[in-house]
């Protein structure tokens, strides 16, 4: 139904409005998620911003966001939040394909004990990403939960890497969010808004192929590179929105610990993020060996 040009609307109104019944309205009313007038005779009067609002509440319901998520959401007054919920629901989805591949290897007969090892690296991969989104919500959080959940799927099997597990929590718990000015916020958020998982699994694939061979990398792409570092030199990159995140990302890690606590217990407890990490390390001091001008 459309709003009708009223300033105000009952509850039986409401609901024709909405398609929700009466009893839905009243709970979310009682979760505090609106505040209806209450006239004399104890009936609820709903403005027609309060309607709007019920009718994103039903459609964030119907996509399975719950109440409290809804309440912090509404509240929100960036579409960050949005986002950090859309990688929330990635990452469920992935766990849960991850278990339906544990239950197909039991159904086809592989023993109870041979799959333990797999469940416990869902779960220690679950907590950990799950404690990256909470610690950089929004923006931030986005690029660092996807680009890291896929070295976390290890299991902690060493006195060493349950150490360096708990120093990545103590971490995350106690950073404060990385803080953008609003303007460069939503010129992040405009621009990846289509980047998820697939997206930043290629990325991550391609930087790899990249880095498997500095040298001819490097031999293929001079051109490319010489154009970069021109444009990095131009007053057009240094005035724009992506330098000036660069640079508050960068300062933000210097002082935040990042750098020095969390990536050495992220190389302590995935093998593969080590081994990521030297070949990158590697790749990146041929190529600053090549063009000395690069980092500036």
């Amino acid at each position: 139904y459309a709003l009708r040009e009223v300033i105000n609307v009952l509850i039986n109104e409401v609901s024709k409005i909405t398609g929700l019944t009466k009893k839905a309205i009243e709970y979310y009313v009682e979760r505090e998620l609106l505040y209806p007038s209450i006239l004399e005779n104890g009936y609820r009067d709903f403005s027609k911003a309060q309607v709007e609002q019920l009718q994103k509440i039903s459609i964030l319901r119907k996509l399975g966001i719950n109440t409290e998520e809804i309440k912090s959401l509404l509240s929100e007054k960036s579409k960050s939040y949005l986002q950090t919920l859309s990688v929330q629901k990635e990452l469920n989805i992935q766990r849960e394909q991850a278990k339906k591949s544990i239950l197909d290897k039991l159904a086809s007969g592989k023993e109870y004990s041979e799959i333990s090892v797999e469940l416990q690296m869902v779960e220690n991969s679950k907590t950990i990403t799950e404690k990256l989104l909470d610690a950089f919500p929004g923006y931030y959080g986005r690029f660092i939960c996807l680009h890291f959940a896929r070295f976390l799927n290890e299991p902690i099997t060493t006195d060493s890497q349950q150490s360096a597990y708990k120093k990545i929590i103590s971490f995350l718990d106690n950073t404060p969010p990385l803080k953008l000015p609003e303007d460069l916020q939503e010129y992040l958020i405009e621009g990846t808004k289509n980047i998820g998982t697939v997206q930043i699994k290629e990325i991550i694939e391609n930087t790899e192929k990249s880095i498997e061979n500095p040298d001819d990398f490097l031999s293929n792409n001079k051109e490319i590179l010489k154009q970069y570092l021109i444009y990095k030199q131009s007053e057009e990159y240094k005035n724009s929105p992506a330098h000036k995140i660069i640079s508050l990302i960068k300062d933000f890690n210097n002082v935040s610990g990042y750098n020095d606590v969390f990536i050495p217990a992220l190389r302590e407890l995935s093998s593969s993020y080590d081994d990521y990490y030297k070949q990158l390390k590697k790749a990146n001091d041929k190529l600053l060996n090549e063009y000395p001008d690069i980092e500036n």
